[in-house]
């Protein structure tokens, strides 16, 4: 059995100052932004981020987990709503808005939903787990088709994410988009081709 060590205070800094100039790096530039930048802005080596995070995907995992933290508690909090099908959609809602939140997150996440050995996966996996729930309770009260998936839903927010991404000044093509894809989940809507 490995133990793993603490870290040391100044890998711990170097850790929590990388996260903060990413984030910041990432809002600014997107998610394709240099890593160099991010290391230089640190004040610590391209060496030392690789240490902290082997891959660009590995640093966007770890910026992301707060988001991710916010999305998960909001579907525990939805997961008894009195409706089930509102519940669904406003954590979809949810979901477009942070995937929409950084130049390049959506790609990412569609990227991370597709291959279950990436590090965005632990991203996208409990994102995925905690929609299944949503989705099932959707779906046993009548308000959303049986066919429907929870994988196919969230390639769909991060498609809408993508699109609004591409047409930044169209601040309402999310919600609109949204609309349309939600009228094909209704359990009245057309069955599947």
């Amino acid at each position: 059995m490995t133990e793993t060590r603490p870290k040391r205070a100044d890998a711990r800094r170097n850790y929590e100052r990388l996260l903060t100039e990413a984030r910041a790096v990432f809002a600014a530039r997107g998610t394709d932004a240099s890593l160099e930048e991010i290391a230089r802005r640190s004040g610590v080596g391209i060496g030392t981020l690789y240490r902290h995070f082997p891959s660009r995907h590995a640093m966007m995992s770890a910026v992301f987990q707060e988001a991710l933290a916010e999305l998960l508690e909001r579907s525990r909090e939805l997961a008894e709503a009195e409706r089930p099908c509102a519940a669904l959609v406003g954590w979809l809602r949810a979901v477009v808005a942070h995937a929409g939140e950084y130049r390049g997150l959506a790609t990412a996440l569609m990227s991370g939903t597709a291959d279950d050995s990436s590090a965005m996966a632990s991203c996208s996996i409990p994102l995925r787990e905690a929609g299944e729930g949503l989705l099932r309770r959707a779906q046993e009260s009548g308000a959303v088709r049986s066919d429907v998936s929870i994988g196919d839903l969230m390639q769909l927010t991060n498609a809408i994410a993508l699109a609004a991404e591409q047409t930044p000044g169209d601040r309402e093509l999310p919600d609109r988009l949204l609309a349309l894809t939600l009228r094909g989940l209704r359990a009245d809507g057309p069955p599947a081709a």
